[in-house]
Order: C-alpha cells, then structure tokens, then sequence
C-alpha cells in the first residue's frame, strides 16, 4: 500500500496525520535518525508466522520480539520469524522491509507490543524506506483493531 493510499485511508477516517520524507534508510534505528523521530515512536512491522500463519508483529524501532512471550501470549505451539521470501508477495507495493503496520489490509492479524502503545503518536514505514506517516497512536489502533500483547524487551 503505497503513501498515496494510506493517505487516502487515513483522509477517509478524519484522522490527521504528517507525512515525512526522510533520506533512504534500512533499519528501524537509522530511519528514526533520519527522521529525527524518537526510536520508541517508530513501529518497526515484522512479520511473523504463528502456528504457521501469517501476521504482523509490531514493535518499536528500540525494542525487539521476544518470540517466547508472543507464543505464549498468543497460546501458539509455534512462533517463528518469516522470510522475506515467504512474505513479499503479499506486499506488492511495498519495498520489502517497509510494510506499513496494517495486517486488516492485508487479512492478517496484527499483534501490537504494549511499549509502543506508551507514547501518544506512532511513525512508520508507508510501503518505502524513504517516507513515514505520524499520527496519534489511538488513531491508527481505531483503524487496525491490533491485538496488544507483552511480547518485546528493550534492544541492547
């Protein structure tokens, strides 16, 4: 889903938002950099394969998945981290690694890390690694319905 039809997502529920452009980047760290957006704002989407399903997990950018706690909170006997070659199909639009947070648009599940639910905005990846979109935390979970779980720990 490229910014264009996020925007057009986010218009259509009266949700106010910022979109910023930043210097392509890669990895959740150097986009909040970039962006001068603080790590613990940024969601980092990863896709995660539960009981052999897809769905996304989301985190912020300074945080990790302890993938014990998510198959435990989700009652799965198996959580495992999925490959990109496993998922990139299902995000066409999308630069690999820069999937926005919303698994109801692509029948996914989402599953939210209760730390990123602590800040009163969120950023994230909109479909490339050279733009994000900002917007109130309660916002973007009115529009997801995310599941918010314990299941990440501060990145060391």
């Amino acid at each position: 889903m490229p910014v264009k039809e996020i925007q057009e997502l986010l218009n259509s529920h009266h949700v106010k938002f910022a979109a910023i452009p930043h210097s392509t980047a890669f990895t959740a760290q150097e986009i909040a950099a970039k962006a001068h957006v603080p790590g613990k704002e940024l969601a980092k989407t990863v896709i995660v394969k539960i009981d052999g399903t897809m769905a996304m997990a989301v985190v912020p950018a300074n945080y990790q998945i302890d993938f014990e706690r998510l198959r435990e909170a989700t009652g799965a006997n198996k959580v495992e981290l999925a490959m990109e070659e496993e998922f990139k199909y299902n995000f066409p639009e999308c630069e690999i690694g820069a999937m926005p947070p919303f698994g109801n648009l692509y029948n996914m599940d989402t599953y939210v890390a209760e730390s990123l639910a602590e800040d009163e905005n969120i950023c994230f990846n909109a479909g490339s690694h050279h733009e994000l979109i900002k917007l109130a935390y309660k916002d973007w979970e009115h529009i997801v319905h995310p599941q918010m779980l314990k299941f990440s720990v501060i990145r060391h």
